[in-house]
């Protein structure tokens, strides 16, 4: 039960205390780990994901229906001073964690950029369940095509572009040995796609978490070594859930408690599922990334990380979350806060470049990844 709010961490720990307990190292913080590797501990990142890394793989034509002006004016305006079809006004999680390992940011596969530090595949309202699922079920209307599957075939036809079969184990010419496998959050879309039909939150939990434990393993039978996996977050905090739920299904933050349980849920299953894929795969550090409990911490005592705002869009129109689908981010209806790092949320569904900072910090450097990041770092320094 989420009504509590002590959050998922409980179980996380339970969950995977075996894997931290048989760290005999002891662990430096991921700050001092970064100073002491070499300036480039990973040569290059290879992202998946869904809107929340997607850095230009979807534009307003391509992109969800209820987000189709990501290529306009205020998206972009806070670091890069322009649209770069980013679901934010500045950069994301993964931005940062490319400019924490002194990498340039990576360029979208759909877009043919430099990929000599990486690619990223991630694509905005990409769901974990093929999409086939929600054509057959008559779900498919305004929905992006596209599953982690699709990132999965297109980072196939990226391998052969370099000369190795997609059923290769560690391709030299993608550098294995140093990359940094990133799996943004993936699952929110599949719930959301299915809200008021007849299929229940069960089937896409299940159907989800089977998808992308697949999806997982096909990275680790290729090689990946260093595998990070983001957990679904507080889902029912976003002004887009908490405008459609009714004021009576709220939890002690005030935000969807339905919607956060299911999130929590979602993760715990995660959780069991990559400890599974630990055993299986002992040579990899799969270190996941706890966005659920990172956002709850943010929410209860949102001072100390610079936010004022924690309900409403920044980005926006309509009372009183400030959203509003027919007046979205983007749109002439629309407009924009003066101070975006003081929001958590940035267009109703997105959050701020200032949020993702906060939570970007909680990841690499702070106790919201299991095992910690640092000893992910530190892996990579001493075995390669």
């Amino acid at each position: 039960m989420v009504s509590s709010l002590t959050s998922p961490s409980s179980q996380i720990t339970l969950i995977t205390i075996t894997t931290i307990f048989i760290l005999s190292t002891p662990l430096c913080s991921a700050s001092s780990a970064t100073t002491k590797l070499q300036p480039r501990p990973f040569k290059r990142i290879y992202a998946f994901g869904d809107s929340f890394t997607d850095t230009g793989n979807t534009k307003s034509v391509t992109g969800p229906a209820g987000f189709g002006h990501v290529s306009n004016p205020p998206y972009g305006s806070t670091f890069f001073h322009r649209p770069t079809n980013r679901y934010s006004d500045g950069r994301l999680v993964i931005d940062f964690v490319a400019q924490s390992l002194n990498l340039p940011f990576l360029s979208p596969y759909l877009k043919k950029g430099n990929v000599s530090h990486g690619i990223n595949f991630a694509v905005a309202g990409s769901t974990a369940i093929n999409h086939q699922f929600f054509v057959k079920n008559n779900l498919s209307l305004d929905i992006t095509p596209q599953s982690i599957q699709t990132q999965l075939l297109w980072f196939n036809k990226f391998l052969e572009s370099l000369g190795c079969s997609a059923n290769e184990t560690d391709c030299k010419a993608a550098g294995f040995n140093d990359a940094l496998f990133w799996v943004g959050e993936i699952g929110v879309n599949d719930y959301a796609y299915t809200v008021g039909s007849s299929v229940t939150g069960d089937t896409i939990q299940k159907l989800a978490i089977s998808s992308f434990t697949g999806f997982l393993q096909s990275l680790l039978k290729k090689g990946a070594k260093y595998v990070v996996v983001q957990g679904l977050p507080m889902s029912g905090c976003l002004p887009l859930a908490m405008s459609l739920a009714p004021e009576t299904d709220r939890d002690e933050i005030g935000c969807v408690k339905s919607v956060n349980q299911q999130s929590y849920s979602h993760n715990v299953v995660l959780l069991s599922k990559l400890q599974q894929l630990r055993r299986q795969y002992p040579h990899a550090v799969i270190t996941y990334v706890d966005y659920w409990t990172a956002y709850l911490t943010v929410m209860k005592n949102p001072t100390p990380y610079g936010i004022k705002e924690r309900f409403k869009a920044c980005c926006g129109s309509g009372e009183p979350y400030n959203y509003n689908v027919f007046g979205v981010c983007g749109t002439p209806s629309a407009t924009a806060c003066q101070n975006p790092s003081q929001y958590v949320n940035w267009d109703g569904v997105h959050l701020t470049e200032g949020m993702y900072k906060v939570v970007s910090d909680m990841f690499l450097k702070g106790g919201f990844s299991h095992p910690p990041f640092s000893y992910l770092l530190d892996r990579k320094q001493r075995h390669g």
